[in-house]
């Protein structure tokens, strides 16, 4: 993570929700960046619009003349920034309006505060990876900020695959399905399937097997440089972020891997990836603070 005080002029704001809440942020946001003398950019692929009478733009366009975007919502809408946006594109920043929010930031009652200071300069920028797939040597147009999963498609049935690192056999497996994540991931889906807390600057990818048909299986970490390939043997389903699945035949082969460009996030200064742990998952809940007693 590094901080970065480059100039900001324009702002694209973005929400793939429509709600009231969401409107009145968006309203919230708008006036906020005329005030500060910033370029509001409307891109068309924004489910909320803030004028109909405004000029939207490409989603190229955006990532071509936006200093920054502002995704508004939950994770999930900031999933759908990442991908439009992220790679090759300017910083994003979420704002929080979802639950747990592990990836959006500011608050909507600290708006104009936490936004004047980013405009200010103050800020950090912190990069995140995404995972894209081939399979049977062709690259999918879908890439995945939090997980690729592979599963059966239907509730407690087993599908068989084969995993290999850099052509290396690791294992034969029956299970439900597969989950690969990144670091940005393991706050997501995995945590739901019992998979490890990774801090988002540690370069790993993660392997979780989903109700394994064996009492010995563990999720595994593996370096993020790795090609990690499953041979299925068995029809099963395919999904990136949970916004997409695609059917995958007995006999595909499947070979995921990290993109070579990376997400920008844009964080506030007191940023600090163990509060928001301790506050979204309830650490140290039940254990009393010793500077109050």
């Amino acid at each position: 993570m590094v901080s970065n005080p480059q100039k900001i002029k324009s702002v694209a704001l973005y929400s793939s929700i429509n709600n009231q809440n969401v409107e009145q942020i968006l309203n919230q946001l708008n006036e906020i960046c005329i005030n500060l003398d910033l370029r509001v950019l409307q891109p068309n692929s924004s489910v909320l619009k803030v004028s109909e009478a405004q000029k939207s733009h490409s989603d190229k366009y955006i990532k071509g003349n936006a200093d920054l975007v502002l995704a508004i919502g939950g994770d999930g809408t900031l999933l759908s920034g990442s991908r439009r946006f992220g790679i090759k594109g300017p910083p994003i920043l979420g704002i929080n309006l979802g639950h747990l929010g592990f990836l959006n930031d500011i608050a909507p009652n600290d708006l104009t505060n936490s936004l004047i200071d980013i405009i200010e300069g103050k800020f950090t920028l912190e990069k995140r990876f995404f995972l894209e797939t081939k399979i049977n040597g062709k690259l999918d147009s879908d890439i995945a900020l939090n997980e690729v999963v592979i599963h059966s498609g239907s509730i407690a049935q087993l599908i068989e695959f084969e995993v290999y690192m850099n052509e290396k056999f690791v294992y034969r497996l029956k299970a439900d399905g597969l989950i690969i994540n990144t670091p940005t991931g393991s706050t997501a889906y995995a945590l739901s399937a019992n998979g490890p807390i990774i801090h988002p600057q540690v370069q790993a990818i993660s392997l979780l097997p989903m109700f394994p048909h064996s009492l010995n299986t563990r999720p595994l970490i593996v370096d993020d440089k790795v090609e990690i390939k499953v041979l299925l043997n068995k029809k099963s389903f395919i999904s990136y972020d949970s916004h997409s699945s695609k059917k995958l035949k007995k006999g595909d082969e499947i070979i995921i891997s990290k993109t070579s460009d990376d997400l920008t996030l844009m964080h506030p200064l007191n940023h600090d990836f163990y509060s928001a742990c301790r506050e979204k998952l309830g650490w140290s809940l039940g254990v009393p603070d010793k500077k109050q007693t």
